[in-house]
């Protein structure tokens, strides 16, 4: 346990140094404890802190620093969220203020947003899409026995993928296959779709010798149309933070940069439980993340499901400032998402 006052200089210092980026000594903290205590107390407190494993000395005659465990007990217990004044909620509000035609457009520029409010990486997740339907199939002739197959999603979505269709297929028959495929499944959630159409397959049996090679690429449209997707904003504000221009970890975070499917798994998902989620350094699985923290935010956009945006930065960001940020974003972006649903429905 630690004691009232050891807390105090914790936060101090964790604070202090998230503003100056250099060790906090016992003559700054002197003159900003909200208690009176002389710095030699103050420096007592310190060592103890020390070797209760919350701060750690860059070398022996420096002030101290956070370790890990100073952060997550002041994460944990102590931080207090900045609470957004009007500017900033206005500020926010009006940057998600243009008109967008399709979901992702909002949440690719909500990522952008963000990264350039904080100059940490943004990266924002569209909500689940558990009740996205399919709105429209159709198929566009190219040349060579070649289609182009689009479908039109209910969040205002579109996914193609181009067919070789036997030779032997017909224009006629082609629009009799689109006519059953509309009449069968436009409308239905994603997920229920390939199922019903494999309920359809001794129709399709007069127009496709391999009905269920013809479902299966249509199944991997859908996966790409319903699984999560996710836009990264300031990519490259990751370099910002690399100590001491170390090569291997600049090496690392490009290759993570490039991998869609490792931020993915990076970011993974909050606890039902838990609105806002921070996860610091060696809490990351990727190894080159360990002078990083990851700050989380659900947002709620009802009956279309629940997104998820995160920050990511270095261990020493202003947590208070940054969780405040984060609350009011994701306040109005679901906001936002609310409106655009509105208008589509």
């Amino acid at each position: 346990m630690l004691t009232e006052r050891q807390l105090l200089i914790l936060e101090a210092i964790i604070q202090d140094y998230a503003e100056a980026q250099r060790p906090v000594g016992s003559k700054s903290l002197e003159q900003q404890l909200p208690v009176h205590v002389s710095s030699a107390t103050i420096r007592n407190e310190m060592a103890v802190l020390e070797k209760k494993g919350y701060l750690v000395k860059e070398h022996s005659s420096s002030g101290r620093i956070p370790s890990l465990k100073g952060y997550r007990y002041y994460v944990d217990n102590l931080v207090k969220p900045t609470v957004a004044n009007p500017a900033v909620v206005d500020s926010v509000r009006n940057s998600l203020n243009n008109q967008f035609f399709k979901i992702d457009e909002l949440v690719a520029e909500s990522a952008r947003i963000l990264s350039e409010m904080t100059h940490y990486t943004a990266i924002t997740f569209k909500p689940e899409g558990q009740n996205i339907r399919l709105q429209g199939f159709k198929v566009m002739p190219l040349r060579n026995q070649q289609v182009m197959v689009l479908l039109i999603t209910s969040d205002g979505g579109v996914e193609s993928q181009l067919f070789n269709l036997p030779k032997q297929i017909t224009g006629e028959e082609l629009e009799s296959i689109v006519r059953i495929i509309n009449e069968r499944v436009v409308g239905l959630p994603l997920d229920q779709v390939v199922e019903k159409l494999r309920d359809s397959v001794p129709l399709l049996l007069h127009y496709v010798q391999q009905p269920l090679g013809f479902l299966n690429v249509f199944g991997r449209v859908l996966n790409q149309t319903a699984h999560d997707q996710f836009y990264v904003g300031g990519k490259l504000n990751l370099l910002n933070f690399v100590e001491n221009g170390n090569i291997e970890q600049i090496k690392a975070l490009y290759s993570l940069i490039d991998h869609s499917d490792d931020i993915s798994n990076l970011v993974g998902s909050n606890d039902d439980d838990q609105t806002i989620q921070v996860r610091l350094g060696d809490e990351l699985e990727d190894r080159s993340l360990q002078n990083y923290s990851l700050i989380s935010a659900t947002y709620d956009v009802e009956q279309h499901g629940r997104g998820l945006i995160a920050l990511l930065g270095p261990t020493n960001m202003p947590y208070s400032k940054m969780i405040g940020l984060l609350d009011v974003f994701r306040v109005e972006l679901a906001r936002k998402m609310l409106d655009y649903y509105d208008f589509y429905d």
